[in-house]
């Protein structure tokens, strides 16, 4: 069974993204080459036998895969803001009439108004299920697919003005090195934002919680999916999962600044930010 170790990277371009760096290309792929100091370690040929969590069980690091993609919501809402801005200074502009408003819509080549999106995974298969996706959604423009690990991330320093991980770096073999990568190829500005199952803060909600976790998922996965294993792993993993507090110190170590995260149904998922500065 494979798990997730992909994320999505975003470029931006336009003057009303405060939040950002702007940068109006696609970023470049870089080749394996030593680190700097933030990411100091070469990139063995060779893979290490040494053993890592995988649930509760410990295995050998060859046995954790990846799967998973993550962008179309993300372009929906760039498309909507850039449409919104198309609107705006369409009615700042006075006496146009129905044939030029109609010409200025009509060339407008760009939906995503410069903006770029390039979706990260270490499995080729999912990365096919994403484009799929992608097309059956109507979006072409300004989407590129990457096949690459979250821990050796094949782009160039200083490349994208944000970073997102959903529901995969609780996967990933190394998480320091994951977020090392991270830091490396956002630009300086940019912003680290991951969406991770965490800790529950609430006693009661908690004692629910394991019990949902550990005697109903497992069993819906089975009659569901035919597939046990899978979902006992989703549980397991989960729990070996640093803390909110724990996570929060392990983004700071790995040189972002500014690291904030809020925690959402009392603690059962997290979000953490934080700035390349």
């Amino acid at each position: 069974m494979a798990a997730h170790r992909s994320c999505a990277l975003w470029s931006y371009c336009g003057p009303r993204w405060s939040w950002v760096m702007r940068c109006c290309r696609l970023p470049g792929f870089r080749s394996s080459r030593p680190r700097g100091p933030l990411g100091a370690r070469h990139l063995s040929q060779e893979k290490r036998e040494t053993e890592t969590h995988f649930g509760f069980e410990t295995v050998s690091e060859e046995e954790k895969g990846g799967k998973g993609d993550i962008a179309f919501r993300f372009l929906n809402y760039v498309q909507a803001q850039h449409k919104g801005k198309q609107k705006r200074q369409l009615r700042a502009q006075q006496n146009l009439s129905w044939e030029e408003i109609a010409k200025k819509y009509q060339s407008e080549d760009d939906p995503l108004g410069g903006s770029r999106v390039v979706v990260c995974d270490i499995n080729k298969e999912m990365l096919k299920i994403g484009k799929q996706k992608a097309r059956a959604q109507g979006h072409k423009a300004g989407l590129a697919w990457v096949l690459g690990d979250a821990e050796e991330l094949p782009f160039d320093d200083d490349k994208f003005d944000v970073y997102t991980i959903a529901f995969g770096i609780r996967n990933v073999t190394h998480i320091d090195q994951a977020l090392q990568e991270a830091h490396r190829v956002l630009k300086p500005g940019g912003r680290f934002l991951c969406l991770e199952f965490s800790q529950v803060n609430n006693p009661l909600i908690s004692r629910l919680y394991d019990l949902y976790s550990f005697q109903v998922i497992p069993v819906l996965g089975e009659v569901i999916a035919g597939d046990w294993k899978s979902y006992q792993y989703l549980v397991e993993s989960i729990r070996q999962f640093p803390s909110q507090e724990e996570f929060k110190e392990m983004i700071e170590d790995a040189g972002f600044e500014k690291v904030t995260y809020e925690s959402l149904t009392s603690g059962i998922v997290a979000i953490h930010s934080g700035f390349k500065l």
